[in-house]
């Protein structure tokens, strides 16, 4: 009988648990490969940021944690990080509608 429960409860765990794969209609995003971050480890209060268009770019860093630690818009090439203690970031650029990420470590 301990057998019979037994294969029954495997029986309905790997049912419940067994996942399918999805196939997402959405495409996944491209990076693109103008899209430069300098100097990187930064060690000032600037980094430049360039991308083929060169426009205004809206830009958010996100710390380790995922929260949002610096937002600005620049039309320039530099972005002043003074605010930024060191650390690893997640920089985020959307130009045109199109959103670029990179890593940015400021020492």
């Amino acid at each position: 009988m301990k057998k019979c429960y037994f294969g029954l409860l495997l029986l309905f765990t790997f049912t419940s648990f067994g996942q399918e794969m999805s196939i997402s209609s959405n495409p996944a995003p491209v990076e693109k490969s103008t899209f430069q971050l300098y100097p990187n480890p930064a060690v000032n209060d600037i980094v430049y940021v360039t991308t083929s268009h060169n426009g205004k770019k809206d830009i958010v860093v996100y710390d380790v944690f995922g929260e949002v630690v610096l937002t600005d818009r620049i039309s320039s090439r530099t972005l002043n990080i003074s605010r930024l203690v060191a650390g690893v970031y997640v920089l985020q650029v959307i130009e045109n509608g199109e959103t670029m990420t990179r890593k940015l470590v400021v020492k």
